[in-house]
């Protein structure tokens, strides 16, 4: 059922309210009505009704004072408002001037009042509609300006996050789709190490600065690497720098993709030296793979985490990479078997390393052959 239209007529005589009151009320309107301006003023600020007729002539406040403080007011400045005049020109100037929408001459014509009646309360539902529309975009474009506040705040967040994270793990923060991803947990994992041979002596001769420059440049070029081939980098202290494949996301064939990132970091380590041997400096990258099980998590205390890998896995590829020289990846035995067939290498026969009580057996990458089957994975 469509609501009834509430009308407010305002006059102090009663014969002339009861009169209108039955002419409206007969047609389905919600009439009300006030004897004075002064209680046509209460009623409106209570519950303002969708118009008012207007009698000119009361005591105290008279229709136009009426009506020139309803548009003054905001809430009321397009309420529709119709004025009943008993005289002629004089009245309907007054009644525009103060700022009515129409008026009616008494005694009145029944069909002309409903007909006025209709015609303002069609506008004021248009009117209303289309401050409904206005609210309702204005609700939009504040919900719009705060999804887009969100989301730039995410890139940025994100954004940050990726200049301390891998690219995998900054993405599953930020979306907080499952954070268990980062609960310690066992997997097995494919560990690269890898740093400076050389770094030692460059530091202890050269100017800070001139380190700085060349760590600069290394950091760079082998991120872009480790982000490029999809490894988690777990640390860089110096010039040495960890990072594995298959975890927080699973990888297909974690040891071919260590090996095929490897070589592309000693081409480009190769490319760089040459420029550093310019500048007098004589540095070579030495790395070390190895493959098995390690316990991954969430390393650290409130306010800074990292993402780290703790196992004798860890340990196996760090020493081979100590074992390493410049320019060498050195692949421990499980993978090896995981890339026979696919990567060329030679066996270094078993190596003594710290901290396993075993020899450990040892291959080297050989060939640019291997350089070229580890290209034909892309």
């Amino acid at each position: 059922m469509p609501r009834q239209s509430r009308i407010l007529v305002v006059d102090d005589s009663p014969q002339n309210r009861r009169l209108l009151e039955a002419v409206l009320s007969a047609r389905g309107h919600a009439v009300s009505s006030a004897a004075s301006g002064r209680e046509a003023l209460d009623l409106i600020a209570k519950e303002p009704p969708d118009l008012v007729l207007l009698d000119i002539v009361m005591p105290e406040m008279d229709g136009y004072e009426v009506c020139r403080v309803l548009r003054a007011d905001p809430a009321t400045k397009m309420l529709p408002i119709i004025m009943l005049t008993s005289s002629g020109d004089q009245d309907k100037v007054g009644a525009i001037e103060a700022g009515a929408d129409d008026f009616i001459a008494r005694p009145f014509d029944q069909p002309e009042l409903l007909a006025r009646v209709r015609s303002l309360l069609r506008i004021k539902e248009y009117h209303d509609t289309i401050g409904a529309q206005a609210a309702e975009l204005a609700e939009l474009n504040q919900t719009l300006e705060s999804r887009v506040r969100a989301q730039v705040e995410e890139l940025e967040h994100l954004g940050r996050l990726r200049r301390f994270l891998s690219p995998q793990l900054a993405e599953l923060i930020v979306s907080g789709d499952d954070e268990t991803l980062l609960d310690s947990h066992r997997r097995e994992i494919t560990v690269v190490f890898c740093d400076l041979r050389g770094f030692t002596a460059f530091s202890e001769t050269a100017e800070p600065e001139e380190v700085m420059a060349v760590l600069g440049e290394f950091h760079t070029e082998l991120g872009r690497l480790i982000f490029q081939f999809g490894g988690t980098l777990e640390r860089f202290a110096g010039d040495a720098l960890m990072m594995f494949f298959n975890d927080p996301f699973p990888c297909p064939d974690p040891p071919l993709q260590a090996i095929r990132m490897a070589l592309a970091m000693q081409e480009r380590v190769a490319e760089l030296a040459t420029g550093w041997r310019k500048r007098g400096h004589q540095l070579a990258l030495g790395i070390g793979i190895a493959v098995g099980y390690a316990t991954l998590g969430r390393i650290g205390f409130e306010g800074r985490f990292d993402y780290g890998a703790v196992g004798s896995v860890v340990n196996l590829a760090a020493r081979l990479c100590a074992e390493a020289l410049g320019g060498q990846i050195l692949l421990a035995g499980g993978v090896f078997a995981a890339v026979e067939g696919i990567v060329a290498a030679e066996p270094l026969g078993p190596l003594i390393l710290k901290g396993f009580h075993r020899p450990i057996e040892a291959y080297l990458v050989t060939g640019s052959n291997a350089v070229e089957d580890g290209r034909a994975q892309d």
